[in-house]
């Protein structure tokens, strides 16, 4: 059997596509640890549904200019050339008798050769006009609101996320202390076992805890993990991007309830998205009425229109020139159609004040809801820290009690149970409240 080796060409491939290969299964890695703001910026330029509700808002804006300037007069340039074939056979004749030229063959055309140059300025002036502006403007409105809801709802799944992130890495060093505890509890069991202080069932009773703490800790390494990755997909085109988060300062007091709820009241985009609506209506209404209205139009044409491409025709007479008109439409009768337009605009107009009241409603229960959330969990703060104290000191004891034989094995497994509880209460505690102020600040538009 004849065995070839690649060639040099062939084997700098190889290694290429290896190394490749090799980089392309390696997760990038951001080195800078990630504030809470950043994440929030990197949540925006990533997140489609946050990305439509800016182009909407974009959109929406250049169009409410467009309705403002179909208000103002248009100015085109026309320019035509019309070719009729001639009517040789019957010639139009001047009042001496002679002959002036041919006529067009279709009596709808002025001549046979037909040049138009001409500047023309129109202006229509109708209630539609303003009604259109009024409706963009609504429009507008509605879509800058929607997307400071959009936003916000982004920015509440940030926080979520950013300090389901934070517990989980609290939560995975409390089962890696726990992991340790019932180590170190273990080598305590066996060493009284061996001092015949103890009986084998402390050691199994030891060992048992000791596996589930392992196996609390896989649970905990995987939960971590999990919300990592799930903070990873709304800040990175790689979701598997390795990252850090900053450490976060303490949490800040829980402002004053009044100042809470002028601020609340006075940037809300729920409520200005249903006023946006209910302006919509309105217009609608407004549109509806030009339907019964006369328009004015206006038209001015400067130019020419001649059988010659010239200032001056051949005998002198002056082709360049201009003309006016004005025009008014009034509409008798349509079926009533634009009268049952203005009941159907009347009709969604109420229901956009019924959406209003909603809003406002709404507004309050949630306010009321979170300050009240918030409230609880800042008392219950320094609960939970006097619990970890209790706890540990209660683990400490228990130890001791246990080494001098005055204490169980099951004491032991209880203290250790209770501190681990305890902390992860305290984690979740934090985050709880933190949850709360942001989404305090989320309502008032500080975040």
């Amino acid at each position: 059997m004849r065995v070839t080796t690649p060639g040099p060409g062939i084997a700098v491939l190889l290694l290429a596509i290896n190394l490749f290969s090799q980089a392309s299964t390696q997760a990038p890695i951001q080195t800078k640890p990630v504030t809470l703001e950043e994440a929030i910026h990197l949540a925006e330029a990533n997140e489609p549904t946050f990305a439509a509700a800016v182009a909407e808002s974009r959109a929406t804006a250049l169009e409410r200019r467009d309705a403002k300037a179909a208000l103002l007069p248009s100015i085109s340039a026309h320019n035509q050339y019309l070719y009729t074939e001639s009517n040789r056979a019957k010639a139009s004749t001047t009042g001496t008798g002679g002959t002036s030229g041919s006529l067009p063959i279709f009596i709808a055309n002025n001549s046979v050769h037909e040049y138009l140059s001409q500047g023309l300025i129109n202006e229509t002036i109708g209630l539609a006009g303003v009604a259109g502006v009024r409706l963009a403007d609504a429009n507008a409105a509605r879509a800058k609101a929607e997307l400071e809801i959009v936003r916000r709802g982004l920015v509440s799944t940030v926080v979520q996320l950013f300090y389901g992130v934070h517990a989980g890495s609290e939560k995975l060093a409390v089962a890696q202390r726990a992991v340790d505890e019932a180590n170190r509890f273990v080598d305590i069991t066996e060493k009284r076992e061996s001092g015949r202080e103890a009986a084998h069932s402390d050691v199994i009773k030891a060992h048992l805890v000791q596996q589930q703490r392992q196996r609390d800790f896989a649970d905990a390494s995987l939960a971590s993990e999990k919300a990592s990755l799930e903070l990873g997909v709304l800040l990175y085109a790689d979701p598997a991007t390795k990252y850090d988060l900053a450490d976060e300062p303490p949490p800040p007091m829980l402002p004053d309830r009044h100042s809470v709820e002028a601020a609340a009241r006075a940037n809300n985009p729920e409520i200005r998205s249903a006023l946006a609506s209910l302006q919509m209506s309105q217009a609608q209404t407004l549109t509806s009425w030009a339907g019964l209205l006369p328009d004015l139009a206006f038209n001015y044409t400067y130019g020419i229109d001649a059988p010659e491409f010239a200032r001056n025709g051949p005998d002198g007479t002056r082709n360049l020139g201009y003309s006016a008109s004005a025009t008014v439409d009034f509409p008798i009768w349509d079926w009533l159609t634009s009268e049952r337009k203005v009941k159907e605009a009347h009709i969604r107009a109420q229901a956009s004040k019924v959406a209003l009241t909603s809003a406002q409603r709404r507004l309050l229960a949630d306010l009321t809801e979170v300050y009240n959330e918030a409230e609880a969990a800042n008392k219950q703060l320094a609960s939970l820290d006097q619990s970890v104290a209790d706890a540990r000191e209660s683990l400490r004891l228990t130890n001791l009690r246990y080494v001098n034989g005055e204490g169980t094995v099951l004491e032991v497994v209880d203290a250790q149970s209770t501190l681990v509880t305890s902390e992860d209460a305290q984690a979740d505690g934090m985050v709880r409240y933190r949850l709360a102020l942001a989404q305090l600040e989320t309502l008032t538009g500080r975040l």
